[in-house]
């Protein structure tokens, strides 16, 4: 089964993606033990980043151009995009290798050229589109064009900015589109997710919705799984402490298999809408309580609060019929310790 179909299908537990982003630190050994790692963890894709420093910013020294705050203050974006980027040269070994385990691969390009190049060098089977590209219309037009599904992060995004992408993305040829809520802070923190707009978002613009986390835990995304997420993606590296650039928001291996674990636990729970009991409550059914004799009782005696009781287990006649019973004569002689059967009553 597919990804996009996963996604498409409520009955299956939600897709999960680890990004593996920057934390390859430029080797492509770190790269391939940490989609070994996620496919281990039992991930159901790993995510990749397609860009150059060129093709995502200026190499200025401009004050524009520098970061303030958070994990990568003070350094320039040319520089750190360089050091984040993944080789355009690694992608198709890294997405046979992906292949190998078992394990789907796919991209987020960052500009039009990083389109063309992915569908000719491992032609994924979906597209991510970043929050920070939302409102890059051409980057989102040249994505539709493939005709493949696509899945929009929005953090950042207005209703209409929302509106616009989606439209664009719709009417440019995407087969489908996924939105996923997500807060655009590196690392974030739960109490800005607002999870119920996941709600808002699936019914205003009729897709289905995950979630992009950069938590340090799993609360959030096994949250977001209750209220209907249909995929969840994560940053991941096989060792946080190596120093990946994006280390510090990343889940490990032992943290990702919980996340698998835990969303698919959540997801199994939601079950039916409909209120009946479980299976598993249905095995406990014998154990409700019936009206059983509390004394032996001769034909024609009175059954009485003396010699019936209402206990545990259910095999008697059940508790509601306890008013209309008191005071009828008994059909038949009853031992002490049977269950009251519709047969020992008078006709």
């Amino acid at each position: 089964m597919s990804l996009i179909d996963r996604v498409l299908d409520p009955t299956q537990a939600p897709v999960i993606v680890a990004e593996l982003s920057g934390n390859h630190n430029q080797s492509i050994d770190t790269a391939r033990r940490i989609i070994k790692a996620a496919a281990d963890a039992g991930a159901d894709a790993v995510k990749l980043q397609t860009y150059t420093p060129d093709s995502i910013t200026l190499d200025s020294d401009r004050p524009e151009f520098v970061v303030q705050g958070g994990l990568w203050h003070g350094r320039r974006l040319h520089e750190l995009y360089a050091q984040a980027c993944t080789p355009y040269e690694w992608h198709a070994e890294l997405a046979s290798y992906a292949h190998s385990l078992g394990i789907a691969l796919f991209s987020t390009p960052f500009d039009e050229a990083a389109v063309t190049f992915l569908e000719d060098a491992i032609a994924p089977e979906l597209y991510k589109i970043s929050s920070f590209e939302l409102t890059h219309i051409p980057l989102l037009k040249a994505v539709a064009a493939t005709g493949k599904p696509v899945v929009l992060s929005t953090g950042m995004g207005t209703e209409n900015e929302i509106d616009e992408a989606v439209s664009t993305l719709r009417r440019n040829g995407a087969s489908t589109v996924t939105l996923l809520k997500c807060v655009s802070a590196y690392p974030s923190k739960p109490e800005g997710f607002n999870l119920r707009s996941m709600l808002t978002m699936a019914e205003r613009f009729a897709c289905p919705v995950g979630l992009s986390d950069h938590t340090l835990s799993n609360e959030v995304a096994i949250a977001a799984v209750a209220l209907g997420a249909r995929l969840i993606e994560k940053h991941v590296t096989d060792d946080r402490n190596a120093g990946g650039i994006d280390a510090g928001f990343s889940l490990e291996p032992e943290q990702l298999a919980q996340l698998v674990e835990q969303t698919r636990n959540a997801h199994a729970s939601l079950g039916s809408d409909l209120m009946q009991a479980s299976e598993q409550d249905r095995k406990q059914i014998h154990f409700r309580r019936s009206i059983y004799a509390a004394a032996d009782i001769e034909p024609g005696e009175l059954f009485t609060e003396g010699n019936l009781r209402i206990v545990r287990p259910s095999l008697g006649l059940a508790p509601k019929h306890w008013e209309s019973i008191l005071g009828q004569p008994a059909k038949r002689a009853i031992k002490a310790g049977r269950p009251l059967l519709e047969s020992d009553l008078p006709t």
